[in-house]
């Protein structure tokens, strides 16, 4: 019998270690489970909190979207009031031009008028023909100007001006050969 005690407390012995490492490979496992468990809810907070920010930036997208499209009915009605501001501006410049091309054209009569109540007739350009019909030809020098050409040939610059239809006196080149109304 003692054998047998011996051999029920080997087995009670095996057994309870047995159990024992059963039991702590238990609580291992739970420990293990615990832990996943925790890790799992802390990445369940991570994403819920990532899809509320992922909502918030879609609602703002949706409000950007409203304004780019209130921009752009902005911009194209801009368009259109600078297009009709530009038009105006047009007329109004027309206008004023028109407005001075009639003063000037009056001017112009007048002192046409004017010229013709002088005796001398006026002819294309403003010149007058009230210069002598018979002269010499000059051919113009380096150095030369209408004043000295006028006293080397004895003649009037105005006559030199009208009988040549000098637009611009100061302008005479070397070479040029202008006609002299009674020049010598």
């Amino acid at each position: 019998m003692r054998r047998f005690l011996v051999v029920l407390a080997v087995a009670h012995a095996a057994f309870g270690q047995g159990a024992q490492v059963e039991v702590a490979n238990l609580r291992e496992d739970v420990r293990g489970l615990s832990q996943r468990v925790a890790e799992l809810s802390l990445r369940l907070e991570q994403l819920e909190r990532e899809n509320a920010d992922l909502r918030r930036k879609s609602a703002a997208a949706e409000k950007a979207g409203a304004g780019t499209a209130q921009f752009k009915e902005a911009l194209a009605d801009l368009n259109r009031d600078l297009r009709a501001a530009i038009a105006t501006s047009k007329t109004e410049t027309l206008q004023q031009v028109a407005s001075q091309m009639e003063k000037l054209a009056k001017q112009t009569n007048a002192a046409l008028d004017s010229l013709g109540k002088g005796g001398a007739k006026p002819a294309a350009g403003g010149f007058t023909d009230d210069y002598a019909k018979d002269g010499v030809s000059y051919t113009v020098q380096k150095g030369d100007t209408l004043a000295t050409i006028a006293r080397k040939t004895g003649a009037r610059q105005q006559d030199i001006i009208n009988a040549n239809r000098l637009a611009d006196p100061s302008r005479i080149t070397v070479g040029q050969t202008l006609f002299i109304p009674g020049g010598k």
